[in-house]
C-alpha cells in the first residue's frame, strides 16, 4: 500500500523480517508477545488467525493493530478477558510509543498476546499491567526503521560522467535511488524528501556539480525505509 495522499511524509515501523517474539510469565500465566509489520488489517487478522492455530490450546489470543502514515486505522480486542483490560492497553502501548524523544508515530504494526492462564487470578489492574507489559517489552528489543516517502528523480549523464557524479551525490549526502546503465546514456537515481525546498535545493546542487550539464525529471514517489540514527 502506497499512501500516497497521507498528510503524514515519514513515520516508524518494524524492520522487515519474520515475527517477532517475547515471553513473560506473571503469576505463573505466560503471556507470548507476537509483533509483526502489517501494511493492512487483512495481514493483521491474519496474524491473529495463524496465532490461534499454532497456539489452539491457550485462552486468549488478544490483539490490537496500528495502520497508515497518518496512524487512522486502529483496532483491538480483549479476546474474553474482561472488557478494557487487554486490547486497550496493548494498543496504548503501540500508539504511546516513543520512537525519537517527545514522538510517538509507530504504525504499520500488529500486536498479539497470547496467554496461558497459570491459575492465578491477577484482577483487572494486573491484567492491563501485564498486557501492556508485554507489548512494551517486545517493543523495546524489536528492530524498527523510518519509513519515509521520497520523491524519485532521475537524471542522465554520459556513462563516463557517471561513476563521479554518483561519488559526488552521495558525498553530498543524497540517497541514490539506483542506476541504468545504457550505450550513451546512464540515468541515475535519487530519493528526495517530498518537499519542494528540498527538490529544488537538490536541482540545484547537481546544476552545479555538473556545470549546468545535467537536470532533474520527476518520477513519482515512493515510500523507502530508512535506518533509524
Amino acid at each position: 500500500m502506497q499512501y500516497q495522499d497521507s498528510r503524514a511524509t515519514a513515520y516508524t515501523t518494524l524492520a522487515p523480517g519474520p515475527d517477532f517474539r517475547h515471553e513473560l510469565e506473571i503469576k505463573r500465566s505466560r503471556f507470548i508477545a507476537v509483533l509483526r509489520r502489517s501494511g493492512t488489517e487483512e495481514d493483521a487478522r491474519d496474524l491473529v488467525a495463524g496465532l490461534r492455530r499454532e497456539f489452539h490450546d491457550a485462552r486468549h489470543h488478544c490483539s490490537a493493530f496500528i495502520i497508515g502514515p497518518d496512524r487512522d486505522i486502529q483496532r483491538s480486542s480483549d479476546d474474553g478477558e474482561p472488557s478494557g483490560t487487554a486490547g486497550i492497553p496493548m494498543l496504548e502501548a503501540l500508539a504511546k510509543r516513543e520512537t525519537a524523544p517527545g514522538v510517538a508515530d509507530l504504525s504499520d504494526v500488529s500486536a498479539v498476546v497470547v496467554r496461558y492462564f497459570g491459575g492465578v487470578l491477577l484482577g483487572a489492574g494486573g491484567l492491563v499491567r501485564a498486557y501492556s507489559e508485554s507489548v512494551s517489552s517486545a517493543l523495546a528489543q524489536v528492530p524498527m526503521v523510518r519509513r519515509s516517502r521520497l520523491r524519485i528523480c532521475s537524471t542522465a549523464v554520459p556513462p563516463g560522467a557517471a561513476g563521479r557524479l554518483e561519488n559526488d551525490l552521495r558525498a553530498a549526502g543524497f540517497v541514490m535511488g539506483g542506476t541504468s546503465y545504457g550505450g550513451q546514456q546512464t540515468v541515475l537515481r535519487l530519493a528526495l524528501p517530498d518537499d519542494d525546498a528540498r527538490i529544488a535545493a537538490a536541482a540545484d546542487r547537481l546544476l552545479s556539480l555538473t556545470a549546468g550539464a545535467a537536470a532533474l525529471t520527476p518520477e513519482g514517489t515512493e515510500w523507502v525505509d530508512v535506518p533509524l540514527p
